[in-house]
């Protein structure tokens, strides 16, 4: 099967494959000559970008019938890839690893181009847990830190704050806003960035299509139609910049589509976009927490309970409680708040109350930062400290 390594630009694609892939591959004894490694993102490297000059190109380094690792990086840079790819499918002795930073040129097309050939592998930013073991020192103040610059493998090689945010800009604008724009051949890149900024003001809030078109207009006069908008938030999303998150509703087990909520795949490039000026580090960790979950292997939903009470007439009032994350894994499911403080018992019952009204008997989990230890309360619910979520990678 072919190898696709897919994730969001700079965190850490080609690092994994030119440099620890290929020392595992030299390790386990396999010669150099077998290793065939072309970097398509290098300008150098430009006339590979045919296809016809990148299978000839390889092929010429075909000489036995030993085992060719062939290592290809950016490969949506080429056009007709998939040709290329399955080009090899049938070379018994070659086994084709790539990366590519964008899932419509990828993700998608592996189900119907490969028809079960092509294995994705997904990487994200660090987490937590590997930005930690890097950095060492003070748990709670190396969080923080993580909570503001995020887990991009370069961000975590400076030491100065303001190295740090100048990086996440220069990085944004340069790689990620420039890429969009340009693979997409989008003519209006200020209502690109604007649809960014306003996502990341409003992270981890419910928002619709209809929503968004309104704050547009009234915050900045744009008029952008909704199919615009749904278009723009697509290639948002397979730029994998931002991940979106269905509303479930439990009782009804159905989704429910007229709201979403959209977290970003690294903190820091969030805080970047909004100039470091808006940190809420309730919101941040809630983003935290979402992808770590993703990390997991989980899917993410937001769940909906409904409830009914009565009001001093006697009348029925119907209302729906928000559940932050229903995730799910195989046959594992797990109903999660984050709380980023529960200071005292109101807060507690605010945080636990759509948990208690769930009708089934899956795992109910509390994470809340401001805990050292985690322990099931009296309803059964587990409260677990955030280093513990963070840094044991179990539920």
């Amino acid at each position: 099967m072919i190898k696709i390594i897919t994730g969001i630009r700079r965190c850490g694609k080609s690092f994994l494959l030119f440099n620890i892939f290929r020392k595992h591959l030299l390790e386990r004894g396999v010669q150099e000559s077998h290793i065939i490694q072309v970097n398509l993102e290098d300008r150098r490297n430009k006339r590979l970008r045919n296809p016809d000059a990148l299978l000839e190109y390889i092929d010429k380094q075909l000489k036995d019938s030993e085992r060719y690792y062939i290592l290809l990086d950016e490969i949506q840079l080429v056009s007709e890839f998939e040709d290329v790819l399955n080009s090899y499918l049938h070379i018994e002795n070659a086994d084709v690893f790539v990366t590519g930073s964008n899932a419509k040129f990828l993700s998608k097309d592996i189900i119907t181009e490969f028809r079960g050939r092509g294995w994705e592998i997904r990487i994200h930013p660090l987490s937590f847990a590997e930005y930690y073991e890097a950095v060492g020192g003070e748990k709670a103040a190396q969080l923080e830190t993580y909570y503001l610059y995020g887990g991009l493998p370069g961000v975590a090689q400076f030491s100065n704050p303001t190295e740090k945010q100048n990086y996440l800009r220069e990085i944004f604008e340069t790689v990620y806003l420039k890429d969009v724009i340009e693979r997409n051949h989008l003519h209006n890149a200020d209502g690109m960035r604007e649809l960014i900024r306003i996502l990341a003001s409003g992270m981890g809030s419910s928002t619709n299509v209809r929503r968004i078109v309104n704050t547009f207009k009234s915050e900045t006069g744009m008029v952008i139609g909704p199919n615009t908008i749904v278009r723009y938030l697509e290639h948002l999303q397979d730029a994998f910049i931002i991940n979106e998150a269905l509303r479930f509703d439990v009782k009804g087990r159905k989704y429910i589509g007229t709201e979403t909520k959209y977290y970003f795949e690294d903190i820091g490039i969030r805080n970047a976009i909004l100039g470091f000026r808006q940190i809420e580090f309730n919101h941040t960790m809630e983003n935290v927490v979402y992808n770590e979950l993703r990390k997991q292997g989980y899917t993410v939903d937001v769940g909906l309970v409904e409830t009914v009470n009565h009001d001093e007439n006697g009348k029925s009032v119907r209302r729906n409680l928000e559940i932050d994350f229903v995730v799910n894994r195989h046959d594992e499911r797990i109903y999660i708040q984050s709380a980023y403080m529960m200071p005292d018992r109101e807060k507690v019952a605010q945080e636990q109350a759509s948990l208690l009204r769930v009708p089934d008997g899956f795992k109910k989990v509390i994470v809340t930062g401001d805990r050292s230890r985690s322990n099931y309360n009296d309803n059964g619910i587990l409260i677990k400290g955030i280093f513990d979520f963070l840094l044991n990678n179990s539920m």
